[in-house]
């Protein structure tokens, strides 16, 4: 089956136990479809850019998934039309990557960003 990687923006004034719920309640989705939720993480709340519904924080979200075409487009349709989720972006990827996300890796984890040239 194909892997996808799934980020889900929510409201802002969800408890995190709710947030979490919804995270949930759409790997229930995938699995009643033939998919299967490989992993999950909760990132907290947000400062976003700019606003999404007059919302300027929101709760992250990011899933891996292993499932079908058909399984990815239900949860999507059912992620779009719920009222507590402002954004969701899907991409299909050839392998999920080992270990926690750069999101949730502390900074001195992420590695070098080079050398800096000195500011004059």
């Amino acid at each position: 089956m194909p892997l996808y990687e799934h980020v889900m923006i929510a409201r802002q004034d969800l408890s995190n136990t709710q947030a979490e719920g919804l995270i949930e309640h759409f790997g229930t989705v995938l699995s009643d479809n033939g998919g299967t939720l490989v992993d999950n993480e909760y990132w907290g709340v947000k400062t976003m850019a700019y606003k999404i519904n007059k919302n300027r924080k929101g709760h992250y979200a990011y899933l891996r998934t292993d499932a079908p075409a058909s399984a990815v487009q239900e949860m999507e349709r059912l992620m779009r039309l719920h009222d507590d989720v402002m954004r969701v972006l899907t991409i299909k990827v050839d392998e999920h990557a080992e270990g926690p996300s750069v999101q949730m890796q502390k900074r001195d984890e992420r590695g070098d960003r080079g050398d800096r040239r000195e500011r004059r």
